[in-house]
């Protein structure tokens, strides 16, 4: 069995059915796949997921597409790559309460962020305001990651970046009214995310076991998107205490519209990239010149 472990963004949601349901169905098992999933409230989120891939605590992350750019340009560059996307297309958002009379984004001027402290995320949402007439001058703070969200449902902060399948549906079962602000209708051409990570280094000295589990992955976001209750049953026993409110089968079925098909699952466009990049480019929140090619490891699937 070839072992590997991957390290996931979040506390189990339904982001990460696909990897539950491969394990529970023997996908990865079929695969000569051993397959450990860590989440990050086993240490608080002391290091990111991909953090741990350049340390060589796991073989694989999930994060935002940004942590490959970021890890290829820092002083001392790691070799990250993507080798995977989970959606399709962007479904996070910037997010406040609806009663809060924040319209659009450029009423978030004067207001206070909830940032993950993700490179170019504060940029970006005081981008967003620009695009939207506003000055951008919004304060940010840092709470713990994991307490983010209860900053926004307490009225602490004032906004936050959720992703509306989960946080959006969570709120939605608490009967919290949300107002999002998607990237795309501001202007903002925000790719992929999450997607997987992995070193290239190591993608090369074991390109069937990386491509073996991506397989196997795939099959179990499919065999989910089909069998939503499954996929239900799969990750509830892992779904932290603090969203044990969330209406996972509606959570479930939101997702299932933006995993893709058996024709493109995972694959990150060229273009798609690229267009997200230069974006970054043209706004001055990066300089490298980095292109789709050096980031995404295509031919995995």
């Amino acid at each position: 069995m070839d072992k590997l472990k991957i390290e996931l963004d979040w506390t189990a949601n339904t982001n990460h059915t696909g990897f539950y349901v491969a394990k529970e169905k023997g996908f990865y098992r079929e695969y000569g796949i051993d397959l450990e999933i860590n989440t990050p409230e086993a240490d608080d989120y002391s290091k990111t997921p991909a953090k741990k891939v350049e340390l060589g605590e796991a073989d694989l992350a999930l994060c935002p597409f940004e942590s490959v750019l970021s890890y290829n340009t820092k002083k001392e560059r790691f070799d990250a790559v993507a080798i995977a996307t989970i959606f399709r297309e962007d479904i996070s958002a910037i997010t406040v309460l609806q009663e809060s009379k924040i319209n659009t984004p450029k009423d978030l001027d004067g207001k206070v962020y909830a940032s993950y402290r993700a490179r170019y995320e504060d940029e970006i949402v005081k981008q967003m305001i620009r695009n939207d007439g506003g000055m951008g001058d919004i304060k940010i703070e840092y709470p713990k990651r994991l307490g983010i969200w209860d900053t926004l449902i307490n009225g602490s902060l004032d906004a936050t970046w959720i992703f509306t399948n989960w946080e959006g549906v969570h709120a939605k079962s608490k009967g919290v009214a949300l107002r999002n602000f998607k990237m795309g209708d501001y202007g903002i051409p925000y790719g992929y995310s999450p997607v997987i990570l992995a070193g290239r280094e190591k993608i090369n000295a074991n390109k069937k076991g990386y491509k073996d589990f991506l397989n196997a992955t795939k099959q179990g976001f499919l065999y989910a998107k089909e069998h939503p209750q499954y996929g239900v049953d799969c990750i509830k026993p892992y779904v932290a205490k603090s969203d044990a409110d969330i209406d996972l089968l509606e959570s479930q079925v939101f997702s299932n519209r933006f995993y893709g098909d058996k024709n493109n699952w995972g694959i990150l466009e060229k273009e798609k990239v690229d267009l997200f990049l230069n974006w970054l480019y043209d706004n001055n929140l990066e300089t490298a010149g980095l292109k789709s090619e050096d980031l995404v490891f295509a031919n995995l699937l």
